[in-house]
């Protein structure tokens, strides 16, 4: 199968004046920053990259539950927020509360044209991430962009070669990447400190079942322009239930790519792995009660070139995997035995449990004699004790957004290279997208990595590329 590439319509880029010279900011310098996409995430993502301390406790007040902020947070960032955008005016009107002084836009191309914005936030619905994140780099923008990255895998290849061909700081919005204990994880891991590791599990489990009761379709209320959110995404009547996008196939891949995305994005970094070889999965939809079409259940086995990696979604239990230990806090408990978020490394010499808020070791036991008699068949019995070089550990910190918004800043000022860069942020979301191939061809697939495709395999590529609805294919393939 011939490779698709991505090009620009002419009128996309005729009205958007590129930067090709790179600015380093000083200290004094402010960044003028525009939010696309003004509900929750977004909203989140702009405060906390403004940084004042009003902001990080009117959205991340999780930060100050021990009465102490990071100090690394306190340092002054010196931006605004000049600009935000969004097509439904109700979110638009709530974000403008909060930033009286920015612009306000409900075509995001006007607001990539305004020159006076150094810097976006791409946190809209995901069928649009491409396209804008391309359209920035394209206007001279600097990006954070929320995960997961794109809708479909083919799109990642051009959204790299944007950032690269415009010298643009892109980062992405994979905050485990700013969290010190996954770096120890990784350094744990690939130090030898837990031995081999060549199986890794990963899942997310949640308890109530995910989206709201069905509600028939209506019209849209009328400062909402459906036919723009909805863009590139087919044409469907509007439902309210829509504008909670992650319930719907047609704007998401569902949960392995929305949570998951973030543990493929850590599996990456901890294993200092980039991609799998193979991949096989299943999922299911059980639910009849909410709307929306994502799978309830979804399984997936990858094959990376020295471990495996089993991912585990569940729409109708929270407890997931591991134990607990007193005391410690864990990223998304319920009570005080559920664990529901994580990531777990299975070494030979202990196995090392990880959140994104801590991390837990634990020791494996070792057999150190063997007693005569007894046992099954007379063969003796064994009796264990813990390895005497290694300790069961535990590890606790903040919700990692705060400093990763703030890490964003700082490589913008300095034009440096982020830690969660366009390749880091293509190839988490890719594993989500190809898991859900997997389970649509319902076989195992072969993944070759550079060239982002399924060698040979016409089934599995013709899930490459959702054509773009029109007039919002703003970008061309050929």
């Amino acid at each position: 199968m011939k490779r698709r590439d991505f090009l620009w319509t002419a009128g996309a880029g005729a009205a958007l004046s590129a930067v090709s010279a790179d600015r380093v900011y000083g200290a004094n310098d402010r960044l003028r920053v525009g939010l696309i996409g003004c509900g929750g995430r977004g909203t989140f993502d702009a405060r906390l990259m403004r940084g004042t301390p009003e902001d990080i406790q009117a959205v991340a007040p999780e930060n100050y539950h021990d009465g102490n902020l990071d100090p690394r947070l306190k340092e002054p960032r010196n931006v605004e927020i000049a600009a935000l955008c969004d097509v439904y005016g109700t979110r638009l009107d709530a974000a403008h509360q909060w930033a009286p002084q920015a612009k306000t836009y409900t075509e995001f191309r006007k607001l990539l044209a305004d020159k006076e914005i150094d810097a976006v936030i791409i946190a809209t619905q995901d069928q649009w991430h491409a396209q804008m994140l391309i359209l920035a780099c394209e206007a001279g923008k600097d990006v954070y962009c929320e995960k997961p990255m794109f809708y479909r895998f083919g799109e990642g290849k051009a959204m790299i070669a944007a950032v690269r061909r415009n010298h643009r700081i892109v980062q992405v919005g994979t905050q485990h990447r700013s969290a010190d204990h996954i770096a120890e994880a990784a350094k744990m891991i690939q130090g030898g400190k837990i031995g081999e590791v060549h199986f890794v599990r990963v899942w997310n489990y949640m308890g109530v079942l995910y989206g709201n009761p069905p509600v028939p379709d209506s019209e849209p209320p009328a400062d909402l322009n459906w036919d723009a959110w909805l863009g590139p995404a087919p044409k469907v009547p509007f439902n309210r239930n829509r504008l909670g996008y992650r319930s719907f196939m047609d704007y998401t891949n569902g949960i392995i790519t929305d949570y998951g995305n973030h543990r493929f994005d850590s599996v990456h970094q901890i294993m200092g792995e980039d991609m799998p070889l193979n991949v096989v999965s299943s999922a299911v939809r059980f639910n009849k009660k909410t709307a929306g079409d994502i799978y309830d259940m979804q399984v997936a086995t990858f094959e990376y070139p020295n471990f495996i990696m089993n991912y585990e979604c569940s729409n109708y239990n929270g407890h997931g995997l591991g134990g607990r230990t007193a005391g410690m806090r864990y990223y998304g408990m319920m009570g005080p035995e559920d664990r529901p978020h994580g990531m777990a490394f299975y070494g030979t010499e202990a196995s090392l449990f990880v959140d994104r808020i801590g991390m837990e070791l634990y020791p494996e036991p070792k057999p150190v004699e063997r007693v005569p008699g007894g046992g099954r068949g007379g063969r003796g019995r064994r009796t264990f004790t813990w390895e005497p070089r290694m300790e069961k550990m535990q590890m606790n910190e903040d919700e990692p957004t705060p400093l990763h918004t703030k890490n964003f800043v700082d490589f913008v000022r300095a034009r440096k290279e982020p830690f969660a860069n366009i390749e880091v942020g293509v190839r988490a979301t890719t594993v989500g997208c190809i898991g859900n191939v997997a389970h649509w061809t319902g076989r195992k697939l072969k993944w070759d990595g550079e060239n982002r495709t399924f060698p040979g395999d016409t089934e599995a590529n013709k899930f490459e590329f959702r054509p773009y609805r029109k007039p919002w294919d703003l970008i061309k393939m050929s």
